[in-house]
């Protein structure tokens, strides 16, 4: 909207949207050279492995993320790990950000979140297939809850959890953030073969869930109909697959996509064409810096050139929103949300697309 001007009270919180043929004579009105936004949404997140940056090289494949991680993740001291998660925190807050779907597996995040202009959406994630009693995570949902933070229970995955745990998990969640078909690995293992399967081999691990014949099997067998959902990654889905979660749970599902991340571990990307044709929701979050560089959604946003800005910017702002729950609140210009406002600069004007050096900045 060229010449429009957006009205805030003090808190913060939207007044008006109006347009104007002078805005230049207008009084008590700032100018800026680009474009504005509401504050953006990464809709998934690990903060608390901020510290594992550069520790994890590219390529390295799924299965060998997944020994990499496991390997490294320890290395690390406590106040490393708060000083390194305090950094990228404010490094979102300065682009834009102001909500996160944020996975966690501790409290080391919670005192940097408890007092932040950054709304964190905390999901308190279970996994180990050799692990069976999972209500140390309940203690973790009571800290979060005590520092004043959102919160639900998730389970990780369809392939990191035995039956049982997997359902008490996806029951015990208000809403879900589960990472799904982020490798080819994962259809593999249901029958027998691959990359996760030579692992487990490996490492003396039976599964139980082979049965569902697909991660779509037992994502729609084991997850209730009714709760809201957020499914990760979808690198490798297939349009029957989108098919099937639609049908079963409509309005409820948002599929996220963390293209940099995935390009990171295997060279791979979401297929964002299948996601539009289909016609879902998407959103869009940054994955965990031992995948990435960054935690910038504008380079997550850089990786799909040939999609219309307005609709990539869509996916960062009301899609996310939607995804958390926040859309009463953010995601939008509407009078009566507080979304902040964000400056993005360095857009290619005659192609309304984002040049190499674009970035963000909140000014609201």
């Amino acid at each position: 909207m060229r010449g429009g001007i957006l009205s805030f009270d003090d808190s913060g919180r939207l007044l008006d949207i109006s347009v104007s043929d002078a805005v230049d004579r207008e009084a008590n009105v700032e100018f800026f050279d680009g474009v504005l936004i509401p504050g953006m949404v990464n809709a998934h997140c690990h903060l608390e492995l901020s510290y594992l940056r550069g520790k994890i090289g590219r390529s390295c494949g799924f299965a060998g993320f997944a020994d990499a991680i496991s390997r490294v993740r320890h290395e690390a001291s406590e106040a490393d790990r708060v000083a390194a998660a305090g950094y990228w925190h404010s490094r979102m807050e300065y682009d834009g950000v102001v909500a996160v779907g944020d996975i966690c597996n501790g409290n080391s995040t919670f005192g940097i979140k408890s007092n932040s202009r950054i709304h964190y959406y905390n999901f308190i994630e279970g996994f180990g297939l050799n692990t069976k009693d999972f209500r140390f995570l309940d203690r973790v949902k009571s800290e979060a809850k005590a520092a004043g933070l959102t919160v639900s229970i998730t389970p990780h995955s369809t392939y990191s959890l035995q039956d049982a745990s997997f359902r008490e998990l996806a029951v015990a969640g208000e809403r879900l953030s589960i990472h799904f078909m982020e490798s080819r690995a994962e259809a593999e293992l249901f029958h027998g073969r691959g990359t996760l399967h030579e692992r487990n081999v490996r490492l003396g691990v039976d599964v139980d869930f082979v049965k569902y014949g697909s991660p779509t099997g037992r994502i729609l067998a084991s997850v209730p109909q009714d709760k809201e959902l957020m499914l990760v990654h979808n690198t490798f889905v297939t349009e029957q697959e989108i098919s099937a979660i639609q049908e079963r749970f409509g309005e409820r599902v948002t599929w996220v996509v963390c293209p940099r991340s995935n390009d990171y571990i295997e060279g791979a990307f979401p297929p964002i064409d299948l996601l539009r044709r289909c016609g879902v929701r998407i959103a869009v979050g940054t994955d965990s810096l031992s995948s990435n560089e960054r935690l910038s959604l504008i380079d997550e946003l850089k990786c799909f050139p040939s999609v219309p800005l307005e609709e990539r910017l869509r996916w960062v702002t009301t899609g996310g929103a939607r995804a958390l729950g926040l859309q009463d609140r953010i995601g939008s210009f509407e009078v009566g949300k507080m979304p902040a406002v964000v400056l993005l600069s360095g857009i290619a004007w005659g192609d309304m697309d984002l040049l190499p050096e674009a970035s963000t900045q909140r000014i609201l």
